[in-house]
């Protein structure tokens, strides 16, 4: 069994693109076909949108091995208010820690920020993800937008 023991957590970096944009395209696959195409794409960004990422946004990454990418996430701080993007974890890792992991520094980043409340975006589909967030402390604001023709959900935590 993958456990935590077995990570490192890291900031991520320009050569880190490819890796992240393969890293969320394994962990949404499954997905595909209960998205429209254009909000899988927008889900799983090329290696050059990530790169655009780095350049606004905070990335975090998990590393196992010798670097292997095994999940990430992005975080934007604005003033008190932080907002998630792009949490995935590699199928084989799912139920190891890594992402409680991974959303415990990105939230300790934020912190850090002076960010007393964090947002994220979800769509239905990904119902163990809810769950996940649901256990971490994330609650439904009752704001749901249109997600290239998907709800899309908003939560938050306070920090």
């Amino acid at each position: 069994m993958r456990t935590t023991a077995d990570l490192a957590i890291r900031a991520a970096g320009p050569a880190d693109a490819a890796a992240i944009s393969s890293c969320l395209l394994e962990a949404f696959a499954p997905y595909r076909s209960a998205y429209t195409p254009l909000a899988f794409s927008d889900t799983v960004p090329t290696p050059e949108q990530v790169l655009d990422r780095l350049r606004h946004m905070q990335v975090l990454v998990a590393v196992v091995d010798e670097g292997k990418i095994v999940s990430t996430i992005s975080a934007a701080a604005k003033g008190e208010q932080g907002h998630l993007r792009g949490m995935a974890v590699l199928p084989d890792w799912r139920g190891s820690g890594a992402a409680a992991m991974l959303l415990a520094a990105i939230e300790d980043w934020l912190l850090t920020c002076g960010c007393t409340e964090v947002t994220l975006d979800t769509t239905e589909p990904l119902e163990s993800a809810i769950r996940f967030y649901e256990k971490h402390g994330y609650r439904r604001t009752g704001n749901v937008s249109d997600f290239f023709g998907m709800p899309l959900i908003e939560y938050s935590k306070h920090l």
